[in-house]
């Protein structure tokens, strides 16, 4: 089983426990799937977006990816060759752990560029005469999402549905989201979150990882 973890806070983890939320959470949730199987049999890669940040689609991105492979030139070819890396990296992975903490209303600029390098016609997506049709079906997903307020099941909850949008519109249909939220709201609130954070990974860990 390979377990792909993708974390896109800017804040980093730090040795002494301050920094990323939702990247503590994400390690707490791999590591526990880590142990649903022997070592030899289960790969964590890990993929920080803020120490590795994806270049943000631009016109000169655009112009790599609609000029024939053979007509581009070498800058035009590394930069298809950067998106085509995650893409591979995405096909391996069986199971993906997507650490996301909200910014703005949103998921953050890193996930959202990480986002449009993976997300390719006739690549990991089709169009068909039935419509579209995602290309990466049979991985599991988990989202560890983190929030300064409430927002589970709110209207202001943008994040769930375009999660669910463009990660099934890639065939990522198996999604699982861990809550932790009211983390701004207080010590107490957010001590509150982490732990009904943790609660949900437990449950998960405890689950099969692919049904």
């Amino acid at each position: 089983m390979n377990i792909l973890q993708i974390n896109s806070s800017a804040r980093r983890l730090q040795a002494s426990g301050e920094g990323s939320d939702s990247t503590r959470l994400a390690n707490e949730l791999a590591a526990g799937l880590l142990q649903q199987s022997p070592a030899e049999a289960t790969k964590l890669e890990v993929l920080d977006l803020a120490l590795t940040p994806h270049p943000a689609l631009d016109e000169a991105a655009l112009q790599a990816m609609f000029t024939p492979a053979e007509q581009r030139s070498p800058a035009q070819a590394e930069r298809v060759a950067l998106d085509m890396g995650l893409v591979e990296q995405l096909r391996r992975a069986d199971v993906l752990l997507l650490a996301v903490p909200m910014i703005n209303f949103g998921v953050p600029a890193l996930l959202k560029n990480w986002i449009d390098a993976v997300a390719k016609a006739g690549v990991t997506f089709r169009y068909t005469a039935n419509g579209p049709e995602g290309l990466l079906s049979g991985k599991k997903v988990y989202v560890l999402l983190t929030r300064g307020g409430i927002y589970r099941d709110q209207a202001a909850d943008t994040m769930v549905p375009y999660l669910r949008t463009v990660l099934g519109f890639l065939g990522l249909s198996d999604i699982s989201f861990v809550y932790a939220e009211g983390l701004a709201m207080g010590p107490e609130a957010a001590a509150q979150g982490l732990a009904a954070a943790r609660g949900q990974i437990q449950e998960h860990i405890a689950s099969p990882v692919l049904a």
